[in-house]
């Protein structure tokens, strides 16, 4: 039996890829789906550069909704954000990443296994993968993530960097 996919939003890639580090994706969960949306979402600044990670990136696969039209039902959400809760729908996922509050209240209704970019970062920490998450949470501030103050001070303390 094949394994449940991991399926992740435009966010989440963008801020592992401002960090370096998209092979967590791979470290984690060996492969991670990207609907078309988030594709094209993710190629629309520094296309070319970003078209050239992807390339050396083989475990984050572009992946072809088989009925497009259910993304239409998530209302309220991005193309993106529609396109991965309707493909884990149609695959199963085992795991959705999304970031962003509307995605992760109807991935919960849905009842779908739901990380986000933080999850990923301490999972990571946990993994003994990378060494803190203070610095990379630093980076992503930098980067202009928006980030609630109380959420990070809680990751900083779940990760132990208090």
């Amino acid at each position: 039996m094949p394994v449940k996919p991991v399926i992740t939003n435009n966010t989440p890639l963008v801020a592992l890829w401002c960090l370096d580090h998209l092979e967590l994706f791979r470290m984690l969960y060996g492969e991670v789906l990207i609907p078309q949306a988030v594709y094209i979402e993710f190629l629309a600044t520094a296309r070319a550069t970003r078209q050239a990670v992807l390339a050396t990136a083989p475990w984050i696969r572009v992946t072809a909704l088989a009925r497009p039209q259910r993304a239409r039902v998530y209302v309220g959400l991005d193309a993106g954000e529609a396109e991965v809760l309707a493909l884990a729908e149609e695959r199963a996922a085992r795991l959705v990443i999304i970031d962003e509050l509307r995605g992760r209240r109807y991935a919960r209704r849905l009842g779908l296994p739901l990380t986000g970019t933080l999850g990923i970062l301490l999972l990571a920490k946990e993994r003994a993968l990378i060494a803190a998450v203070s610095p990379l949470l630093d980076t992503l501030l930098d980067e202009g993530l928006y980030l609630a103050p109380e959420l990070v001070h809680k990751v900083r303390e779940l990760a132990g960097e208090l």
